[in-house]
């Protein structure tokens, strides 16, 4: 099972994990829209093959992280809590993705942007440039024996950058696949539910500025979406929206409401992955990562927040 403790092919890296504020000019601050925070991270490491983070995993205690980074590898760590607070992160381990015949991705392949587990354990991950969805069985650790996907139709047009960003499943097992460019419409984003070769379309509204870089599904059934947008004058930004459940329909027009806004001077860097798991106490608990596209001005961010609305 997938954020399982690291099998012993896994080559660890070192890593280094220091605590963030929610707002470094309030530190005693703790909540923004209806998110109360729950602690938070900026990972780094001196192997050079870590950054570009884009999808996440959280296991159902909590005890361990999973995420895809952009330049064709795997990565698990351990988070460590104290007083239900994220605290630090640490035995951190990394892998390559391979392909069908075991060979590391090449390079317009490798490009992983979201993940989803399935109710039998299995983990489906999306893939941009060459366009494409990708199963790995519920005892493949090590992403190592993809299996291929029939596409949603019409997914080909997506832009090169700009395919499944969010890939979440749905509470009856189906997923939902959201793209972040691909426009049938002005104004709303192509999207579909369904799974292999047996898809139906449907369409998210646009935010104005922001686009869907990760999705994940609340125990209601209800799905929350991570955006980001960036403007010159405010920097990166990003938000939380919430679709219920009701809505997600063959051929519906996604809309929803926000549940929280990130803007500095809140801590906020290019946010592409959310996970959502049940606390201790029975709370909600969201997961943010961000992807600091191996630039040095940008952190890898990992966020918890409580769901308080």
């Amino acid at each position: 099972m997938l954020c399982a403790a690291p099998p012993a092919a896994a080559e660890a890296i070192p890593l280094e994990s220091a605590r963030v504020a929610l707002d470094a000019r309030d530190p005693e601050r703790q909540q923004v829209g209806a998110l109360r925070y729950r602690g938070g991270l900026e990972l780094r490491s001196s192997d050079r093959r870590f950054g570009g983070l884009s999808a996440l995993l959280i296991s159902p205690d909590g005890g361990r992280m999973t995420a895809l980074l952009d330049r064709g590898h795997w990565f698990e760590a351990r988070l460590i809590y104290v007083n239900h607070m994220l605290v630090a992160a640490t035995e951190g381990a990394l892998g390559p993705l391979l392909d069908g015949k075991g060979q590391p991705l090449g390079r317009y392949y490798r490009d992983a942007e979201s993940l989803a587990r399935l109710p039998d354990g299995s983990v489906v991950a999306a893939f941009e440039s060459r366009h494409r969805l990708t199963r790995f069985a519920a005892d493949d650790h090590e992403f190592a024996r993809p299996r291929l996907l029939a596409p949603p139709p019409g997914l080909e047009a997506a832009p090169s950058n700009e395919g499944i960003e969010a890939l979440t499943t749905l509470a009856d097992g189906r997923l939902l696949a959201l793209t972040e460019g691909l426009e049938p419409e002005p104004g709303v984003l192509a999207g579909w539910m369904g799974g292999d070769k047996d898809w139906q379309g449907l369409g998210l509204v646009r935010a104005k500025g922001f686009r869907p870089t990760g999705a994940d599904t609340l125990q209601d059934g209800d799905v929350v979406v991570v955006e980001r947008a960036f403007s010159f004058l405010e920097g990166p930004m990003a938000r939380l929206r919430r679709i219920e459940k009701a809505q997600i329909k063959a051929g519906a027009r996604l809309s929803g409401y926000e549940l929280a806004r990130l803007v500095a001077p809140l801590v906020v860097d290019n946010f592409e992955g959310v996970a959502v798991r049940e606390g201790d106490r029975g709370e909600t608990l969201i997961y943010l990562i961000s992807d600091d596209n191996f630039k040095p001005w940008q952190r890898t961010l990992l966020l918890m927040f409580e769901l308080v609305e």
